[in-house]
């Protein structure tokens, strides 16, 4: 059995700028402050982006402050449930990838996104359904995206059988997601749907790279290859 661990932004999903427009208004509203300003969110982790982007206005960011930014973050994507399919998509193939995986594979995320935010965001979209949220790794963890996919694979293991290095597959967009599963030995699965082409992805290290998930045969041959 593999472990196949999906990221969400421009992988599963295509918000079109929702983070940055949640992150100025959570500013504005719990802090008082107005977005000058938003670090890179490509592959990234909350803990980092918030960290940074507090930093850059001038605030400490204190674990106090950065779990009041990450309350409102929930609460702005949970209030803007209802309109998410009006503002972005689900990506080409990404539904059917899910469900072609469905008992050939334990489904989890490997996601720069608070675990509240990653259900938010999913269950808009009906992708929720074939994932395990409980032993997922999530952006509050560390600032370092490979932390997230040692944290999944523990948490797996726990619950399932251990999975071996070469039985984790992490799939992503950006050189981020690539990374994060080549420090860990785990087969890397890139797809071009965000800021990075084919070329910057394979550059990067990837096993295989997609334009994006349209052909399941293939994503599925990829994955559980």
């Amino acid at each position: 059995m593999k472990l196949v661990l999906w990221d969400i932004d421009q992988t599963l999903i295509d918000l079109r700028g929702a983070g940055r427009d949640w992150y100025t208004q959570v500013l504005a509203e719990v802090l008082g402050v107005t977005m000058t300003g938003m670090p890179p969110l490509f592959g990234r982790t909350e803990r980092a982006i918030t960290s940074e982007l507090l930093q850059a206005h001038g605030i400490e960011p204190s674990e106090e402050l950065v779990q009041k930014v990450w309350a409102g973050l929930v609460d702005v994507s949970a209030a803007a449930v209802p309109t998410l399919t009006t503002r972005g998509i689900a990506l080409p193939g990404a539904a059917s990838a899910l469900a072609g995986l469905h008992g050939q594979a334990v489904q989890s995320l490997v996601t720069g996104n608070l675990r509240e935010v990653a259900w938010h965001k999913l269950s808009a979209f009906e992708l929720h359904e074939q994932l395990d949220f409980e032993i997922g790794g999530y952006g509050s963890l560390s600032a370092h995206r490979p932390d997230l996919v040692a944290y999944a694979v523990e948490q797996a293991s726990a619950r399932h059988s251990p999975f071996a290095a070469e039985a984790v597959v992490v799939i992503g967009d950006t050189p981020h997601d690539i990374d994060a599963a080549l420090v860990h030995g785990a087969r890397a699965i890139a797809v071009a749907t965000g800021k990075f082409d084919e070329a910057a992805l394979r550059d990067a290290g990837a096993h295989e790279v997609f334009q994006d998930l349209s052909d399941t045969r293939k994503v599925l041959e990829a994955v559980l290859a």
